[in-house]
């Protein structure tokens, strides 16, 4: 068994794919596997991804067809031999020793889980979404959703996860479908033992304008899947009655139409509905609870 296994779902990013290889290939941390899915790419991906496994025997190489970056992860999970997981995006790249230190951290405390900082660049500009400052083990449920902004970002690629964890709960992603990663990353923080954070490494995600995110971002079928994957996220932390804050985690409940367009939206988070004209503009809110104490956790730090 080695150390970690890493995950690298491949689809067309022949002009970015060797910076994320070369990061992978000299990190510090040498008990590894690099798990490449290559999802049919059409472009010379699959040529550099021969290229390199040529030359480094850590980089193991699956082909499916097309089936999205869902199919592509649950593919290299179901062949990772790793006693940890990691998940990198082909367009993506990492520190040096980022997978050594979360997998020290991961040691130490014995965690589930352990969370670096993710930087987000491209377009000129960069920007820290998840910014760690001190090395610690969050066991708490609210604080884990808040130490990874899990009501926004539900990023799965700047974390390391434990395999046995992940398959004792079956957390795997949704297939076929553009987010698929709020599910799993909404279960993996509810489930984990806790997560450890590791400051000063750091996850850079490249705005890549050609990857199929950004490319199916204003399309139909991409708010259909956006709101499926929150509709199943708040149906998942109601059904585990998670003791966490209302207000975080929304879901469509009714929309009405006229002539194909949405008029009048309620949306729901755990105990309240807020009332939307046109999806966007602010009509009322009701809560079920008004107590003291429920309107405190109303309020995100």
């Amino acid at each position: 068994m080695v150390k970690v296994s890493i995950i690298i779902p491949v689809y067309n990013t022949e002009n970015y794919i060797e910076k994320c290889l070369n990061s992978l290939v000299n990190q510090t941390l040498q008990d590894i596997e690099i798990i490449c899915v290559n999802d049919e790419s059409t472009d010379n991906s699959i040529t550099i991804l021969n290229k390199y496994a040529q030359k480094d025997s850590r980089i193991k190489i699956i082909n499916q067809q097309h089936a999205k970056q869902g199919a592509a992860r649950n593919n290299g999970l179901k062949n990772a031999q790793g006693e940890y997981i990691g998940f990198v995006d082909s367009d993506d790249w990492v520190d040096l020793d980022y997978f050594e230190k979360l997998y020290n951290a991961s040691k130490k405390y014995d965690s589930d889980l352990a969370l670096a900082t993710n930087i987000r660049t491209g377009n000129g500009k960069t920007k820290k979404r998840i910014l760690l400052h001190k090395e610690e083990f969050i066991t708490d449920l609210q604080k884990k959703m808040d130490i990874c902004h899990q009501w926004k970002d539900g990023c799965p690629t700047n974390k390391l996860y434990r395999k046995e964890f992940l398959n004792k709960y079956n957390i795997r992603f949704p297939e076929g479908v553009s987010c698929e990663d709020k599910l799993f990353t909404t279960q993996a923080v509810y489930y984990a033992n806790g997560i450890a954070t590791v400051p000063d490494i750091y996850y850079y995600y490249f705005r890549n304008p050609k990857s199929t995110v950004n490319l199916s971002k204003k399309s139909k079928a991409k708010t259909d899947d956006k709101e499926i994957a929150r509709r199943d996220v708040l149906n998942f932390l109601k059904l585990q009655n998670a003791q966490i804050r209302d207000k975080d985690f929304w879901a469509v409940k009714k929309d009405y139409k006229l002539f194909g367009i949405i008029w009048y939206r309620i949306k729901e988070s755990f105990y309240t509905e807020k009332h939307l004209l046109f999806s966007k503009i602010p009509v009322f809110e009701k809560s079920e609870k008004k107590t003291k104490n429920d309107k405190i956790l109303c309020n995100r730090p």
